[in-house]
């Protein structure tokens, strides 16, 4: 009978123990009294957990040119019908389309009809004027004629003199010739036709230079200077340079752009007017970074960024601006000469964490860091090259292994 009281208290002393061990759980795992409690509470779980782990890359700017993409195409420079001055029968025409000809080649001849006689005459005509002019000189000499004689003639010679001119112009008006040199684009007489004044024989168009033409937004002209250098690539795939030569002062009422003219030697004729061009202008140098699109990230308020790292391997957002897109990587502006960029496992962290970085082969590494940041730490092991593959960013990214 004692052993059963004896057994009996024992297990009562167990369940109070057990039942006391359970209210303690339940004290422990209650809920927060408030935002403070419970921040607390991280901080401390926090402080009690290892730093994690990373991989970071050291990035150093390089130089980024800053360039205006425009779309345009080819104009010729100049367009001209050319047109008879003179009435007459198209004689000769020794051009066809698609000739190159050179300034002062004939295009079409009209018949002279009696032009070439009425030189003849004009110029006979003016000898005779010149032999009267000078005996009225003599005679004068001799005290034997008036002034009044003399102005006379002076006036039948510089006579003759005007109308062999206009005899020698009307005959070179039968000769119509290209005012420049070009291309026939179209011929508009045939042999035997009847021109008048003002009569079209054929259409020259002038290919070199070649101009390029395009609009430029409103928000972008005032970056423009007239010299600037251009690239643009064609259409076909070809890639042309030239020089910006005019900047419109008024812009286009319905698309509010201004036009713009680069001009583009042309001296064998390869480009033809009216191709489609994607026009790159440069307007100037700035210092950015060249990395893989998959490293941005945004934060609370939506801002486009990237995670870096500072000298204490404390992780901070820095906001960045796209300043162009490549095959191989984005440039971005707004971060510092030299950045320290997570690469791996910038998703598991957040700002004013302090991580562990390891930091990414030398082979790998876009900058040479220099010999004091090596003999800091194992944290800023020496950088590769500037320029080197950004590839390697988004391989590094998406490999989950640490080294």
């Amino acid at each position: 009978m004692r052993a059963t009281y004896i057994t009996a208290l024992i297990m009562t002393a167990v369940l109070v123990l057990w039942m006391l061990s359970g209210l303690n759980r339940e004290e422990e795992a209650a809920p927060p009294a408030s935002i403070e409690e419970a921040n607390q509470r991280m901080d401390a779980i926090s402080d009690d957990r290892s730093p994690s782990r990373v991989r970071a890359r050291i990035v150093e700017a390089q130089t980024y040119t800053q360039q205006l993409i425009v779309r345009g195409k080819t104009e010729n420079k100049r367009t001209v019908m050319v047109k008879a001055e003179t009435a007459g029968r198209v004689a000769d025409r020794p051009v066809e389309r698609g000739d190159r000809v050179e300034a002062g080649a004939l295009l079409c001849r009209i018949a002279t009809d009696g032009r070439d006689a009425t030189v003849h005459e004009a110029a006979e005509a003016l000898n005779q004027a010149r032999i009267d002019f000078d005996g009225a000189q003599k005679l004068k000499a001799q005290g034997l004629v008036s002034e009044s004689n003399i102005a006379a003639a002076k006036a039948r010679l510089a006579s003759a003199e005007a109308n062999l001119e206009r005899s020698k112009v009307e005959l070179a008006r039968a000769s119509i010739r290209a005012p420049f040199g070009g291309i026939v684009e179209d011929i508009h007489a045939e042999t035997g036709d009847f021109l008048s004044p003002g009569g079209m024989c054929a259409t020259i168009v002038d290919l070199d230079p070649m101009l390029l033409i395009g609009g430029v937004a409103e928000k972008a002209i005032a970056s423009l200077t007239s010299g600037a250098a251009t690239t643009s690539k064609l259409v076909d795939g070809r890639t042309i340079s030239g020089t910006l030569t005019f900047i419109g002062q008024q812009s286009d009422p319905d698309t509010r752009t201004y036009p713009i003219e680069i001009e583009v030697p042309n001296a064998d004729y390869a480009l033809r007017s009216g191709i489609t061009a994607e026009i790159n202008i440069t307007v100037g140098e700035m210092r950015a970074h060249k990395i893989t699109p998959a490293l941005l990230a945004l934060d609370d308020a939506g801002n486009t960024g990237i995670r870096l790292l500072d000298q204490d391997n404390r992780v901070y957002f820095q906001e960045v601006g796209i300043l162009a897109q490549e095959r191989d990587g984005i440039w971005l502006s707004g971060l510092p000469d030299r950045a320290t960029i997570i690469t791996v496992g910038q998703e598991m962290v957040v700002p004013d964490e302090i991580v562990e970085p390891v930091f990414e082969a030398t082979d790998d590494m876009p900058a040479k860091a220099s010999d004091a940041d090596e003999k800091d730490s194992a944290r800023k092991a020496p950088a590769a090259p500037i320029g080197a593959d950004i590839g390697h960013l988004s391989a590094h990214h998406n490999d989950s292994r640490f080294a």
